[in-house]
């Protein structure tokens, strides 16, 4: 299985063609235009005896729950929750999200709830990091998971059924102010920082308007001249973010995975001229205990006689040489042609790093 998907791989570059152009949103993002995360903490009722049960900060929440509808409870009472659940409330209010739209929130239990199933959430405010309300909150949960359980304790449960989801389950309040319209400059920001690509894309926006208002000002950020005002700005970027561009080289990189025995190896790997020697000694010890009786009236004793058997076995060492500037193919090539193993491939992949050969990165995971 692994030399399919070492010849897998080989075949991907082989018919790979060059970097292809690619959009400028697909390489980055504008500064400022981005989600930013809301949290909340509500309860969620209707549940079939599948609660908390008098779980304190679930009783607590429900206190305050019928106290907003002018109800009070007796001091010292404490409702009963099996139908009742405390839940912590997630969601991403997107970039230019307006008031009045529905945003999507995933409501997950906090205590001891066996099931949201069947679940109604409770009018709930989240809160940004600046601990202001920007939406709220309130519907039916729809839950993928299941959870069933016997008299005798037995128990059944399919995927997670303390947590679900409401589609369009919060009303956006509030507006982020990105600051774009008004900030000096525009900022473009790579996903992974490249001065190759950040250049790359500076020269495509200035070719684009017709004008020199892009200079990257490092591996991951390019500065924009703007027009002032809103509109002006966002028909700037939209234009912005259609521009092709081919994107540098990515760095020459091994990742290993030492859990799962996975290899992946770019098209950027290079190797000097090296000669590899590769292996296998196997030393195996049998054992074949003998019971020795003594002769009949001979006063003897019974004994063990030990007869150890030790195999030493190793394989004829195979050596490849690889040439200089070695590529991908021609790598994957020559670990095939010994039938090296992912264990294998690993041991001679770090003999070349240490021995100067291998110009790439190795990364271990």
């Amino acid at each position: 299985m692994f030399r399919t998907i070492l010849l897998a791989l080989v075949a991907a570059f082989a018919v790979a063609a060059p970097a292809q152009a690619s959009r400028v949103k697909d390489l980055g993002s504008f500064q400022g235009v981005r989600t930013n995360q809301l949290t909340g903490y509500g309860i969620v009722v209707g549940l079939a005896g599948t609660g908390d049960d008098n779980l304190a900060y679930a009783t607590q929440g429900m206190t305050g729950v019928a106290s907003r509808f002018g109800l009070t409870l007796p001091p010292g009472v404490n409702p009963s929750l099996r139908n009742a659940a405390a839940v912590m409330i997630t969601a991403e209010l997107p970039p230019f999200a307006n008031p009045g739209q529905r945003i999507d929130i995933t409501v997950s239990a906090l205590g001891r709830a066996r099931s949201l199933r069947g679940g109604t959430l409770i009018m709930t405010p989240l809160r940004g990091a600046d601990d202001q309300i920007y939406a709220m909150a309130q519907g039916n949960l729809v839950v993928g998971g299941l959870g069933v359980s016997a008299q005798d304790g037995s128990q059944v449960t399919v995927n997670v059924p303390s947590a679900g989801r409401i589609p369009g389950g919060a009303t956006v309040e509030r507006s982020v102010d990105t600051g774009f319209a008004t900030a000096p400059q525009l900022r473009f920001n790579l996903f992974e920082a490249d001065l190759t690509t950040a250049g790359r894309v500076a020269e495509a926006i200035n070719r684009e308007i017709g004008q020199p208002i892009a200079s990257a000002v490092n591996g991951g950020s390019i500065a924009i001249d703007a027009p002032d005002g809103a509109e002006a700005r966002t028909a700037l970027m939209g234009r912005i973010e259609n521009v092709l561009v081919d994107p540098g080289d990515a760095p020459a990189r091994v990742i290993v995975n030492s859990r799962t025995g996975t290899v992946v190896i770019n098209g950027a790997v290079r190797i000097s001229p090296a000669a590899v020697s590769h292996g296998r000694l196997t030393v195996s010890v049998e054992e074949n205990p003998q019971v020795i009786q003594p002769e009949p009236f001979s006063r003897g004793q019974t004994a063990v006689q030990q007869d150890s058997a030790i195999r030493v076995e190793e394989e004829r060492a195979r050596m490849f040489d690889m040439g200089a500037g070695a590529n991908l193919s021609e790598i994957v090539r020559a670990v095939n042609a010994i039938g090296a193993t992912a264990s294998d491939l690993v041991a001679i992949l770090e003999a070349l790093k240490q021995a100067g050969a291998l110009r790439a990165e190795l990364v271990i995971l």
